[in-house]
């Protein structure tokens, strides 16, 4: 996952959370079992593999996007229009108003072979 690391710290939490889902949607063999604790309670199950956020600027972002798209990875993806509107299909109605040259991304998430992922995210940090 790659978030712009100009966004205010509600806005990296609101991204991340929005594209994790989208992964897990795509590849729901990433969920493991419910956890359950010492008095039987049960839990959601987590994932079953670590989550790593990188930082990127605009640019940098624009480029992995395009990394993505040329290496045909899906991905899920945040533009910043998203932050204005207030439910799923409001988002989809103004993601589709942009397209890869124009589209303001502040998010990015995938997943794929580590190979693959370390050079589509090439020039992104880990995040602070």
């Amino acid at each position: 996952m790659v978030l712009r690391e100009d966004l205010e710290v509600w806005q990296k939490l609101n991204v991340t959370a929005f594209l994790s889902g989208g992964i897990i949607g795509r590849k729901p063999e990433l969920i493991g079992e419910a956890y359950r604790d010492a008095r039987g309670n049960v839990y959601n199950a987590l994932s079953v593999q670590p989550v790593i956020v990188l930082a990127a600027d605009g640019a940098t972002l624009a480029k992995i996007h395009a990394r993505a798209l040329e290496r045909e990875v899906p991905a899920s993806v945040y533009i910043e229009e998203m932050f204005a509107t207030g439910h799923d299909a409001a988002n989809r109605a103004v993601f589709e108003k942009f397209g890869p040259d124009d589209a303001k991304i502040v998010g990015i998430a995938l997943h794929a072979e580590k190979k693959t992922v370390d050079r589509i995210t090439k020039g992104a940090k880990l995040h602070a």
